[in-house]
């Protein structure tokens, strides 16, 4: 997620306030793991470990050992590439009885492409995917146009049988591209409070006004939120402040909210991966639920 999104939060007011104001750190993190124990709907997985970037080769070794660390807490997990050994991931996630919603990472790097839609394709023939994502924010990071996306997407659909295709981006891309609303099966939305410069206390009812409005823009077909969550450490971007605090809070009201409207939410993330900061700032490296070690933070 980039921190060069714009900031909408400032044209629009929200009055209510976060339903675990006044609730202690120790509290917190008990309401935490009642929640998680209860396994949420889906969490962002990547295996890299420290000293690795995206670009980096997992093994399978280490794939198993991350999600032997989240599997019990979640019924599905969210992958970002079909390369570098990610490949591996759906196939070892279903012998954990997990679900899988398997991207593609396309952007302008062509020949990259063709390699991540054969494999994921190839997953999907296998039977490990459950939801095929074909790109990651590319329209909102400018690198691919509108046409070459759907183009994308309508190639993976052809093959991908009685799996949904769909295409991750921020909600409000959804409704400045139509065409590639028309394209997908399934919209799967990335909602984030934070980079829109929104305090805590607001948060949660900005992200459902992010979500009722991928929900307009999809015209009756199904919306996932691909993507939320809170850092628990680093600057503050305007009123939104990182804490662990602040994150706990987050969380327990984005899955009160999931639960009580049956909402598909996959969080972000599991792990803290370091290598993000180069593009998103010192709060880049601290999304996760668990430290980059695979420690939890919250005991």
């Amino acid at each position: 997620m980039s921190i060069e999104r714009s900031s909408l939060y400032q044209r629009s007011g929200h009055p209510r306030r976060n339903t675990y104001t006044n609730v202690g750190l120790d509290e917190l993190t008990l309401h935490l793991w009642s929640v998680l124990n209860g396994k949420i709907h889906g969490i962002a997985f990547s295996p890299v470990m420290d000293g690795q970037t995206n670009l980096s080769e997992v093994s399978e070794t280490q794939i198993r050992a991350r999600l032997d660390i989240i599997r019990s807490y979640t019924n599905w997990i969210r992958t970002f590439s079909c390369t570098t050994g990610n490949d591996q991931i759906p196939a070892i996630a279903k012998q954990s009885g997990l679900k899988t919603m398997v991207g593609a990472w396309i952007d302008d790097d062509l020949d990259n492409n063709e390699k991540e839609l054969k494999n994921a394709l190839n997953i999907v023939k296998q039977g490990h995917a459950d939801i095929l994502a074909i790109g990651n924010e590319v329209l909102l990071r400018d690198e691919m146009s509108e046409d070459d996306l759907i183009t994308y997407i309508y190639r993976a659909k052809e093959q991908a049988g009685d799996v949904p295709v769909g295409y991750v981006d921020a909600y409000f891309k959804f409704e400045d591209h139509p065409k590639v609303v028309e394209a997908c099966d399934i919209l799967l939305v990335n909602c984030y409070p934070f980079w829109e410069k929104c305090p805590l206390e607001h948060a949660l009812v900005y992200m459902k006004d992010m979500y009722h409005r991928a929900v307009h823009a999809a015209k009756g077909k199904k919306v996932v939120i691909a993507e939320t969550g809170w850092p628990t450490r680093g600057a503050p971007f305007g009123a939104a402040v990182p804490s662990s605090e602040n994150a706990l809070k987050y969380f327990l009201d984005t899955y009160d909210w999931a639960q009580t409207d049956d909402i598909d939410i996959f969080y972000f993330a599991a792990f803290d991966e370091a290598w993000k900061v180069e593009k998103e700032g010192d709060v880049g490296a601290y999304w996760g639920l668990w430290h980059s070690d695979g420690s939890s933070k919250f005991k």
